[in-house]
């Protein structure tokens, strides 16, 4: 809270003197203004001549696809060079005439232009699929197929080890107190030239898994064996959790809508089921069990690291089931938590999945 309030007066009093210094250099400003849009006159030819290059690149393609003649891919070429030449002529003529207005009042504050600059956009279009924006304005010409798009993951939900003879219904840790999370980044890639029915998501992510123990017991390490004891006092909470950094893959199968416009198309899986079916591989990246409990009249918090003989090199099978950006994600470690061990203990996971694309 105190980090937050000094954050914010720094930015009333940057804000402040930022207003008083506005106000005693309204010549400067003005100068700084103009050459701006000076620069800005340059950059709207570069923007039409590469908007130019990427319709010509559409037309040329719809030509190759043998959707158009040879004759109207020309007469579609020439009508976007002048529609772009015409563009150029008009958005000059309205950046002279804010120079033009700057110029006459030099030594007066006016209405602020607008810039195209950093911008926020929070929810979809028909050509995007992502939901969050957060980068530069959107003149910059769209890819005529983008087969490649990327997302932020999200996972949380229960966990709890599968122990070879042993029913779920008698493991040794809590149901309710055990889960997992993930977060991490997964690139989509269209496999198919024409169709968008299958897809290869693939990416990295950190994967924490946790085990809450139950009837007063902890890990103790004898030898190469891990195993559980019951701690000499009561025990408020005994809690272990391994860290995995992993590379996720799967293949993501379900229909698309197919968005076409006149100089790019895009495959949408808004509002569409999927199904996804793969695995992951990785390393532990490191083991923490923490203790709770009451002696001699006061609380105690042991955090013990490292020292589980837990497995390495982690691999298992994943899935999910979708709508949209939300998911019934089941994941499975086939590699057994502790290694060499006589009854080998594996990682199950059920929770919801978000792909904020």
């Amino acid at each position: 809270m105190q980090t937050i309030t000094k954050i914010m007066t720094i930015l009333v009093l940057t804000i402040g003197l930022g207003s008083s210094y506005a106000q005693d250099s309204t010549s400067a400003a003005q100068s700084f203004k103009i050459q701006v849009l000076e620069k800005q006159k340059e950059q709207i030819k570069a923007e039409e001549r590469d908007q130019l290059k990427f319709a010509v690149e559409a037309i040329n393609k719809r030509l190759e696809n043998g959707e158009i003649s040879a004759e109207e891919a020309e007469r579609l070429k020439n009508l976007a060079a002048e529609k772009h030449a015409a563009n150029i002529e008009n958005r000059i003529a309205i950046v002279d005439n804010k120079i033009a207005l700057l110029k006459r009042n030099a030594e007066e504050e006016v209405g602020e232009d607008d810039y195209d600059g950093f911008t926020i956009r929070i929810g979809k279009d028909d050509g995007d699929d992502k939901y969050i924006h957060i980068g530069p304005g959107d003149n910059k010409p769209r890819r005529y197929d983008r087969r490649t798009t990327s997302d932020l993951v999200f996972a949380i939900g229960f966990n709890n080890a599968l122990i070879d003879g042993q029913d779920l219904d008698d493991s040794p840790y809590k149901l309710a107190g055990s889960g997992f999370v993930e977060l991490g980044w997964a690139w989509k890639t269209r496999l198919l030239e024409n169709s968008n029915a299958i897809r290869l998501k693939y990416g990295f992510s950190l994967m924490w898994n946790k085990l809450d123990i139950k009837d007063n017991q902890y890990f103790v390490r004898d030898g190469d064996n891990v195993i559980l004891e019951e701690f000499p006092i009561d025990l408020k909470k005994a809690k272990f959790r391994t860290t995995n950094l992993v590379f996720p893959v799967h293949f993501e199968f379900g229909p698309s809508r197919k968005i076409e416009r006149d100089t790019y198309y895009r495959y949408s899986t808004r509002d569409q089921f999927k199904i996804g079916l793969g695995g992951y591989a990785g390393f532990n990246l490191g083991t923490l069990q923490k203790l709770k409990y009451r002696s001699e009249g006061r609380n105690v918090k042991d955090k013990i690291k490292g020292g589980y003989n837990t497995t390495e090199f982690v691999y298992g099978l994943s899935g999910y089931i979708a709508f949209d950006d939300i998911a019934l994600y089941v994941k499975y470690d086939l590699s057994p938590i502790f290694k060499n061990q006589d009854i080998e203990q594996n990682n199950i996971s059920v929770g919801l999945r978000f792909d904020v694309d």
